[in-house]
């Protein structure tokens, strides 16, 4: 067996788990913001498992499901232009915007849209199609911005003037605030995203702690990684003494990683963002700072950010939120399955909705 193996052990599992089954005899209602935690959760089989003092809900921790009906609006309508072409990872591809219409289907309409597998891709794109303008759909959270900047810092070395991003990046710790801040949500724990971290580090998330008295703990993604968390969890709980554990020391730094964090606070700027299903929160998104304008999509004439309803039926953001399961959802596994998706939850391969939908031997 190797180091990595080890993190799947079932006679390792087993043993952890007993000692939960044991140990938590308290309700305790935990949220994991990481799409890959959500999988991991499912695929494994831990939430059959898990004791019945435990709940578990998912979180906004899925960048494609988090982005905004007026963001998707813009991307449409971005398309729609002869003389873009959009770039774009594949999961954006089906996400339903207006109408119904989605970039797949755009695309079915003759819109040129490209999918990259990183954003120095779209350089490519950008550098075979003098013109016209190469346009990268920038979303995501803390683990694709610093890419994303260094990509845009490459742009402008290498003077690719057709080249832009449209970006509408995410940042994770005001969203947990907001959740938080919200009575309704009843989140006594999280289980916090381990890519997301090894940028940032642990220190911003210390207000959870601090303030509202919510123990959380950074962890990977394999079973014995989450089954840990949730001991450290339920620890701190019966102490009365909450924390934020760096869990996952393998690959999180306390300190994050600095040199991701400058080359996006070289290229980006916080400001208030709108996510889909929390709305509008206060310094929870990214911006092209000034010295970069002339690579943001966003300035480009007639590029505005549409408003756009919320798709009829979905109650993704009551998902999102942690509020609603999904399959309590109305049209989950009705009018809303993955080759029919309504909502972006179910659409993403991180989004609970999918996931639910997959493993639902699990529920």
């Amino acid at each position: 067996m190797n180091s990595f193996d080890a993190f799947k052990d079932p006679k390792l599992c087993r043993a952890l788990l007993d000692r939960l089954l044991a140990e938590a005899d308290q309700p305790l209602r935990f949220m994991e913001v990481c799409g890959t935690h959500t999988v991991s959760i499912f695929q494994s089989g831990l939430r059959s498992l898990l004791p019945a003092t435990i709940t578990h809900v998912t979180g906004p921790g899925c960048p494609v499901c988090v982005t905004h009906e007026s963001e998707v609006a813009c991307f449409l309508e971005l398309a729609k232009r002869d003389d873009v072409i959009i770039a774009t990872f594949g999961d954006l591809m089906r996400v339903p915007g207006p109408k119904g219409k989605s970039l797949k289907t755009a695309q079915a309409d003759g819109a040129r849209v490209e999918i990259v597998y990183s954003p120095i891709d779209a350089l490519a794109v950008a550098a075979a199609n003098p013109g016209r303008t190469v346009v990268f759909l920038g979303v995501g959270f803390e683990t694709t911005a610093p890419a994303v900047a260094a990509t845009i810092r490459l742009a402008r070395e290498q003077n690719l003037k057709n080249f832009r991003v449209l970006c509408f990046h995410k940042l994770v710790p005001p969203a947990l605030e907001a959740l938080l801040a919200d009575p309704e949500t009843n989140i006594d724990a999280f289980i916090l995203p381990g890519h997301v971290s090894a940028i940032i580090g642990a220190a911003p998330y210390a207000f959870l702690a601090d303030r509202y008295h919510v123990p959380s703990v950074i962890t990977g993604f394999e079973p014995l990684d989450i089954l840990s968390a949730l001991l450290e969890i339920v620890a701190m709980r019966k102490s009365g003494q909450p924390a934020v554990v760096n869990a996952y020391t393998r690959v999180v730094a306390d300190s994050g990683n600095p040199v991701a964090r400058a080359v996006m606070d070289e290229v980006f700027v916080p400001v208030d963002a709108l996510w889909r299903g929390l709305g509008l929160l206060p310094g929870s998104g990214l911006v092209i700072r000034e010295a970069f304008a002339d690579f943001d999509a966003m300035r480009l004439p007639g590029v505005t950010l549409p408003d756009a309803p919320p798709l009829a039926g979905c109650r993704c953001g009551e998902v999102l939120k942690g509020k609603m399961a999904p399959n309590e959802c109305p049209l989950f596994d009705k009018a809303c399955t993955p080759a029919t998706p309504v909502g972006p939850c179910m659409v993403s391969t991180e989004g609970g909705c999918a996931a639910f939908y997959k493993y639902k031997l699990d529920l």
